[in-house]
């Protein structure tokens, strides 16, 4: 997360942008926070006058402040380097930097804790600055040049020096690489020295960063200082299934938080049988079928029939256990199971929890049903200007319709025409059967 106290020039987002120099040291990887800085030294007794101080891609190591400087936390100090000098950022001081180093398994007076200069100039910090900026084009034309090599290794991430006269390479291998020519030709490009340093998947995991499947940012780029062994043992004690994909991390090994809660369910687990022993009784043997660590419940089959499940608590295995022991065999598993009781139902109803998830989406109504059937049955009846199913135009039903009112009207006005309009009128089932007969009747 950004600061907002970093000194930028105009034009510029607030925050240091992540080049490690903010003063108050939030925004850079793993921050420390010193809890014995408000406690007092006995009287007589001299501050501890090693640093601490932080590198890029959170590393850290230990200087000594010969001079006894005025340093606080968040200053940005130039180093002793190898060789000039370098600039980091002093990330913890006091006598909590004395149980680091113990921790870490460095003396005091050893050969890695190096010197502490002065303060960073502002030209010291412009000079790194600008040797921060070609980290990442130095990086992608090292990359070419070990491809156009074609050596068997990546290079994840370069380091300037903050004197900007050494850059060192952080690459991943599975095997030893020749890389005397790739140096050459890096140095000619670069005109800097050159350090090749193999790192683990997992270390270049921490440098990269990265989201996890948890949604969190990885552990170890933010707190995690250390990387302990994880073996598939851890899964299988905590009951999770044996899948790579899902057990690995973005470093393709197994991940770190299986070993976070391994030390409660090896605990838990103390109290639980063996899962390869069995429980003898009168009805038969029954062997374990699973468990459940935090409910404290054991589930055990019969040989003769493994698909029916019986659950027990973990006293009354124990119990059966222990009688096994003596030989002593119950009747059946059955006998110890608990026997739940159905808890009454409250009389009052719950009027918000029955509430419908669907209340409030659109249904279709029964009218807008209703009119689609209407619209079907319209469009099935013919119109002025709607064309019949045949092909033919509803127009002429009404032509024909006009004629027949014409011809009443003439018929009433012209009796002896009624004949002729019934000629021409169509014939119905029922005339054309009458006429038939007439002309049966007519050819007897």
């Amino acid at each position: 997360m950004a600061c907002t106290n970093c000194s930028t020039t105009a034009g510029n987002a607030p925050g240091c942008q992540s080049k490690g120099s903010c003063s108050t040291g939030n925004c850079g990887k793993m921050p420390v926070f010193n809890w014995l800085s408000n406690m007092s030294l006995p009287s007589g007794q001299e501050p501890f006058n090693i640093l601490e101080v932080r590198f890029k891609n959170g590393r850290k190591e230990f200087f000594l402040n010969k001079h006894n400087l005025s340093i606080q936390m968040g200053d940005t100090v130039a180093v002793e380097g190898s060789p000039g000098h370098d600039i980091g950022v002093v990330s913890l001081k006091g006598e909590l930097v004395r149980l680091q180093m113990r921790k870490k398994k460095v003396a005091v007076d050893s050969e890695e804790v190096k010197v502490l200069y002065r303060h960073a100039s502002e030209t010291d910090i412009e000079k790194w600055v600008l040797a921060r900026e070609r980290e990442s084009a130095v990086m992608y034309k090292a990359r070419e040049f070990a491809a156009s090599l074609k050596l068997d290794m990546k290079i994840g991430d370069v380091e300037f020096q903050g004197d900007n006269i050494k850059a060192t390479f952080y690459y991943t291998s599975e095997g030893r690489v020749d890389f005397r020519e790739l140096i050459k030709l890096m140095a000619e490009e670069f005109k800097v020295r050159i350090e090749m340093r193999q790192i683990g998947t997992r270390q270049e995991a921490q440098r990269m960063g990265g989201i996890g499947s948890c949604g969190r940012e990885l552990c170890c780029s933010t707190w995690l200082n250390d990387f302990r062994s994880v073996s598939t043992s851890a899964a299988r004690y905590q009951q999770l299934s044996l899948n790579p994909q899902k057990l690995a991390g973005q470093c393709g090994k197994l991940k770190c938080c299986l070993n976070y809660e391994l030390d409660m369910y090896v605990e838990a687990l103390k109290g639980f049988p063996d899962t390869n022993l069995n429980l003898k009784t009168k009805k038969g043997e029954a062997f374990q079928q699973k468990m459940d660590i935090f409910r404290r419940k054991v589930w055990y089959s019969y040989k003769s029939d493994p698909s029916r499940f019986i659950e027990l608590n973990l006293d009354k295995v124990q119990e059966i256990v222990s009688l096994n022991k003596k030989e002593n065999f119950p009747e059946s598993l059955e006998m110890y199971v608990q026997t739940y009781i159905e808890v009454a139902k409250p009389d009052y109803e719950n009027v918000v929890g029955q509430d419908s998830i669907t209340r409030f989406d659109k249904k279709s109504s029964s009218k807008k049903s209703n009119k689609k059937r209407s619209n079907r049955n319209s469009s099935k009846k013919p119109s002025g200007n709607v064309k019949s199913s045949d092909g033919g135009s509803s127009n002429k039903t009404g032509r024909n319709q006009k004629q027949v009112q014409t011809q009443k009207k003439h018929q009433s006005s012209n009796p002896n025409r009624k004949n002729s309009a019934q000629r021409n009128t169509p014939k119905t089932k029922g005339s054309q059967a009458n006429s038939t007969d007439k002309n049966e009747n007519i050819a007897k």
